[in-house]
């Protein structure tokens, strides 16, 4: 199954299963999606259940925090990750603060999905890794898979929980195909999973990172080194205990991310891991990450953006 119906699934069996379940965005419904994630769900459940909306996210955010503190679990699409910042005051004000500041009174299960990702000629303001902003926020899950057995039991995860959820889709995994366990499932939020085993070096990498992680690590071990390749799968909250056992097994941890370095989400593995096992490490923290510049248009130069798995290899070989 690839990772875009792995999703479709968790969307049409969550449909199924809970009548206050319901999915809206731009082009959602008759059309499918803009990457054919809701293909089929408008004819099988019909435009009160799978609605499409105009384009406006401050609406579609809005409508979704209304209706979660209402009691329905709404699942609401932005397209592309980059347009979020139009429904911040939404997101940041509204959707992560209620529970807490209507003392535990007021529910908000609403499950924000939408694609980010470099690697399509897009261009700037459609191709952003901006998951910092959001593990930021106090309230607020955010959730980013990276096959589809994660995909499609996380998401199920998501819609079920009572808090607001980000569910981040990286727009080069849609295509990707893995095995799914058959029938309904979960995966609980906040549980890292170890993708490979390995003794020398710990590779904690997220979403599309996570496969070239797994590249490299068979590249090293070639060469007699073996890497352990840890996805955090969901970044707020984050399984740090499962990070921090891995490098207390390997001594040296690199951190891949497709987003920007400066005040990124490998940052702040990279202090967790500095505060609380410091003791455990025999290099420096190494990482790997997209340079400080918008997403290049130019093919040649968004290659050389995204980080690859040679650049993976050489952070590992300079740990030494």
């Amino acid at each position: 199954m690839t990772f875009s119906a792995a999703i479709n699934a968790a969307l049409k069996e969550e449909l199924m299963r809970d009548e206050n379940v319901f999915i809206f965005g731009e082009d959602v419904g008759i059309f499918g999606g803009c990457f054919g994630v809701t293909a089929g769900l408008y004819q099988e459940f019909g435009p009160e259940r799978v609605i499409d909306t105009p384009i406006s996210e401050t609406a579609i955010i809005g409508v979704a925090v209304g209706a979660a503190a209402a009691g329905l679990r709404p699942v609401p699409e932005i397209m592309f990750m980059d347009f979020m910042g139009v429904c911040m005051d939404e997101i940041f004000n509204q959707a992560t603060k209620m529970r807490y500041m209507f003392g535990g009174k007021a529910k908000i299960p609403m499950t924000i999905r939408t694609a980010f990702g470099a690697g399509f000629g897009a261009a700037a303001q459609h191709s952003q890794s901006i998951e910092a902003w959001f593990t930021h926020i106090p309230g607020l899950k955010v959730v980013m898979p990276s096959t589809p057995a994660d995909a499609k039991g996380l998401l199920v995860s998501a819609i079920r929980d009572d808090n607001p959820v980000l569910f981040l889709e990286h727009k080069g995994l849609y295509a990707v195909e893995g095995e799914v366990p058959e029938g309904s499932f979960t995966i609980p939020l906040g549980k890292a999973d170890i993708k490979r085993e390995g003794n020398h070096v710990t590779i904690v990498a997220t979403a599309m990172m996570v496969h070239r992680a797994l590249q490299a690590a068979e590249e090293l071990a070639a060469e007699g080194i073996e890497a352990e390749v840890v996805d955090p799968r969901t970044l707020q909250p984050l399984d740090k205990n499962a990070i921090l056992k891995s490098v207390e097994k390997t001594g040296r941890l690199v951190i891949v991310q497709e987003a920007v370095k400066f005040s990124s989400f490998a940052s702040e593995v990279a202090a967790i891991v500095s505060e609380e096992g410091f003791d455990l490490l025999d290099a420096p923290i190494k990482r790997v990450t997209a340079p400080f510049v918008p997403v290049p248009f130019s093919p040649p130069l968004e290659q050389a953006y995204i980080p690859s798995v040679a650049s993976i290899v050489q952070a590992v070989k300079e740990l030494g």
